[in-house]
């Protein structure tokens, strides 16, 4: 019994409007993030590059330990394994950067935007209320008034 409330429970959270909203904005904020790294990493990092005298970002690195290779002694045994090189690479981090900056400013538009499309939408005078159309009983009572006038 104990399991099916907590399903019920679950199922109830799992299809609350908030979450499904959440679930939404995540799966289009990651297709929206590979746009994104695809316009930074293709088409404005070739120009910067160029104006650097071809320069890949990515591959700028700073090595702080040089690659080891394998050491193997007389009898053909492995006495010092091969390491890879130890690189500090900060030309990925400003390509990273770049992303979030391009990423940050198009949001920053569009909740401008958004709330453009809010503030003229509060801004609209409103349509005045229609008259409320007049009771049985004020209807009567009018009419109760103009005969009496009349006589």
């Amino acid at each position: 019994m104990a399991k099916s409330s907590f399903i019920q429970e679950f199922k109830d959270f799992a299809m609350r409007g908030n979450v499904v909203d959440m679930a939404v904005g995540v799966i289009i904020g990651g297709a929206f993030g590979k746009i994104v790294t695809s316009v930074v990493n293709d088409i404005i990092m070739p120009p910067i590059a160029m104006l650097m005298g071809n320069v890949n970002f990515a591959d700028l690195a700073v090595t702080l330990k040089a690659a080891q290779p394998e050491v193997v002694n007389e009898a053909g045994e492995v006495v010092q394994a091969a390491t890879e090189a130890i690189t500090l690479k900060y030309g990925s981090f400003i390509q990273t950067c770049i992303d979030f900056l391009i990423v940050a400013f198009c949001i920053f538009l569009l909740i401008k935007g958004m709330n453009k499309l809010k503030k003229e939408k509060e801004e609209a005078p409103a349509e005045p209320a229609p008259e409320p159309e007049p009771t049985k009983e004020e209807v009567l009572l009018t009419e109760i008034r103009d005969l009496l006038a009349k006589k």
